[in-house]
């Protein structure tokens, strides 16, 4: 029975060293995001993957979700993505991320990070890094300070590429829509950070909705609570109108037809990066995500 155990025993360890990603990295993550967002330029050049890629990649997304990283390997190399088991030098904690092998399209498309030490349990969306300044370094910090994660990252500048290809939210022929959609599918709800400017309106902090939705669970109204009582003015877009809802995103339409949990966050300047109450409001969001990754 003893030899029986062990056997089985060095089968399951077998089997799961097996699907771990073949290439793995020590990595300062937040560096790694950054220096890669630091590069995207509104002139810069955009291709969206087409239909079989973006097929391709559901795929691959999806074998990593199940614990078949392997699997998602062999899907993903074709279309010049692949997936790396980084050890982040800070923290120790590990994650899986879905990136370009090489220069090209799909180097464009954006990245996926996937916390592989815990159940995956939210998702923190940033389609619009760099233009919607600091709204990366939150998804990092995020990432990086909650359990559970996923951070979903557009690859170019909301501007680049001709006309309005690079809008991610706007668009569902993207890497990042079709990435979102596969943490829908499994019913992983999610946060999609956005920024506006102080000339768009001066009477708010934050605009907090659910997109399409015209309500909000408990975890949602409990974020506008905190804020406020961290000294944020908030819209709540479930109760009253509000600029900036979110009611035409795409990944929030998504959302509703997936019956899963989307949450669309704008935030003011001093909101973000090293504003007055950048702290608060990141504070807040990590609480809405502590409370999915309880449930």
């Amino acid at each position: 029975m003893l030899l029986a155990l062990t056997s089985c025993q060095k089968s399951s360890e077998s089997s799961a060293k097996d699907s771990d990603p073949s290439t793995r990295e020590l990595a300062d993550l937040r560096g790694r995001v950054l220096s890669y967002t630091e590069e995207l330029v509104p002139d810069g050049p955009y291709t969206p993957p087409d239909e079989g890629q973006r097929a391709r990649l559901a795929r691959g997304v999806g074998r990593l979700l199940e614990g078949d990283a392997r699997g998602a390997e062999r899907l993903l190399a074709p279309i010049g993505l692949g997936v790396t088991r980084l050890t982040d030098t800070e923290s120790g904690r590990r994650y899986d991320e879905v990136a370009a092998t090489g220069p090209g399209e799909s180097a464009r498309w954006g990245r996926l990070y996937v916390n592989a030490d815990s159940r995956l349990r939210w998702s923190a969306q940033v389609p619009h890094p760099v233009s919607d300044r600091d709204t990366e370094a939150l998804g990092v910090r995020l990432l990086e300070d909650t359990p559970g994660g996923a951070l979903v990252l557009a690859g170019a500048h909301r501007r680049a590429g001709r006309g309005d290809a690079a809008d991610v939210a706007h668009r569902e022929d993207s890497a990042f829509h079709t990435i979102v959609v596969e943490l829908q599918k499994r019913d992983v709800p999610g946060v999609q950070l956005h920024g506006f400017a102080e000339s768009t309106t001066d009477r708010y902090d934050a605009v907090l909705s659910t997109g399409a939705a015209e309500s909000a669970p408990e975890e949602v109204t409990a974020l506008a609570d905190r804020m406020e009582s961290d000294g944020l003015r908030v819209c709540r877009g479930w109760s009253a109108r509000c600029p900036l809802e979110g009611t035409t995103n795409v990944q929030g339409r998504a959302a509703q037809r997936q019956h899963a949990t989307f949450v669309h966050l704008e935030l003011a300047p001093g909101a973000r990066g090293d504003g007055r109450d950048a702290d608060g409001a990141a504070t807040a969001v990590a609480g809405l995500l502590a409370a999915w990754a309880d449930d």
